[in-house]
């Protein structure tokens, strides 16, 4: 049977390049749906404002006017002149078990990658880094998390055939949250917190953090700056981050620590888990998505760590014991019992030693691939 490559062009076929995977993954245990107005507002142009520096394209592949799988190229200009790499990224790539519908998706951003100049595509990547970005290839028995993506197991085994191989690696740990703080974190944040003059801002509603909303982004883009594939956001970028996201947020889930200035120089933002209230949603609000996600932020036995970001200077310093100790005293009073870590750089070690003081394993690991042209 023939695999038919048709590129998205119009409003129809970007809802069943939305739509592909909820049918691929239809009731799977583990895969995590995301909304679907929030994969609309990241693929549409006049939505995204990460298009101000990139271009986008998306393919479609079928089987008899039947869709059996998607891929989207990214040329990210932002990232070529940063980087200095003449790099394509491919993703929102999804497919039936058949190599050969794998091969027909990526060569077509291959072939655009080449029109480009271009001399190698790499990916699962997003327009920004905070878009899902690395293709699970351990832990195919792990529920997902609204942070990363979730695939089958014969995924990476189809695109290593393809002639990609690993460029990085992100590992993920699940930590089960102890009864009591551990003494040694406690301790250590108390004396890095008088020795460096911080404090820890007690935030009651959303709006008590939202003067912070651009100081948070501005930290992330200077504490990221060296990570895998970052380049920094852009003020348009800034603003359509803290409309979408601060309106829902847990206060005592988002610890923020300021200098005697008042400057922010640390954070974590964590969530109670919304995997299984979105997995009851199947990607939509309406009509009682909403009840699912609302139920979850106020009672749940799990939780995401989104993001931690820590002053450049202050790194080293001690400064995440004060974040780890805040966050530990909020997840022990909501009841929370494990935390996905999601994403980290399987080189970042000095994140992954927190989790010594902890009971955790590292559960899932996701690879971004590269093939040169």
């Amino acid at each position: 049977m023939s695999i038919i490559i048709r590129e998205v062009k119009n409003k129809k076929q970007l809802k069943a390049f939305i739509d592909f995977p909820y049918t691929l993954y239809n009731n799977h245990p583990f895969y995590v749906p995301p909304l679907r107005f929030d994969e609309k507002a990241t693929l549409r142009k006049d939505k995204n404002p990460a298009f101000d520096y990139c271009e986008a394209r998306y393919w479609l592949a079928y089987k008899e006017d039947k869709v059996v799988g998607r891929i989207a190229g990214i040329l990210n200009k932002a990232y070529i002149e940063k980087w200095n790499n003449q790099y394509m990224r491919f993703g929102w790539i999804d497919f039936e078990e058949d190599e050969q519908i794998a091969k027909a998706l990526t060569e077509q951003v291959e072939n655009w990658a080449k029109e480009k100049g271009m001399t190698a595509v790499h990916g699962p990547m997003g327009f920004t880094d905070l878009d899902h970005e690395g293709m699970l290839i351990e832990g195919f028995d792990q529920l997902g998390t609204l942070a990363a993506i979730y695939n089958h197991p014969y995924y990476p085994s189809f695109i290593e055939k393809l002639g990609y191989t690993k460029d990085a690696d992100w590992v993920e740990y699940k930590i089960k949250i102890p009864e009591a703080i551990p003494e040694k974190i406690e301790k250590l944040a108390s004396i890095v917190e008088r020795r460096l003059n911080l404090q820890v801002i007690k935030a009651r509603k959303a709006k008590d953090i939202l003067p912070y909303a651009k100081e948070i982004f501005e930290l992330i883009n200077t504490a990221y700056e060296g990570l895998y594939g970052v380049v920094p956001l852009t003020n348009k970028q800034i603003q359509y981050y803290t409309k979408q996201y601060f309106s829902f947020i847990r206060t005592d889930f988002v610890p923020l620590v300021i200098d005697k200035n008042g400057q922010l120089v640390a954070f974590g933002v964590t969530m109670p888990s919304l995997s299984i209230a979105l997995q009851k949603a199947k990607g939509s609000l309406l009509p009682f998505g909403f009840v699912h996600i609302l139920k979850a932020l106020k009672k749940n036995k799990l939780a995401d760590l989104y993001l931690v970001a820590i002053r450049k200077d202050l790194q080293g310093k001690g400064v995440i014991a004060i974040l780890m100790h805040e966050l530990a005293k909020s997840y022990i009073k909501n009841g929370i019992k494990y935390v996905e870590s999601n994403p980290e750089l399987e080189l970042n070690k000095k994140v992954q030693s927190i989790w010594e003081h902890y009971d955790a394993i590292q559960h899932k690991r996701r690879r971004c691939y590269i093939k040169h042209l």
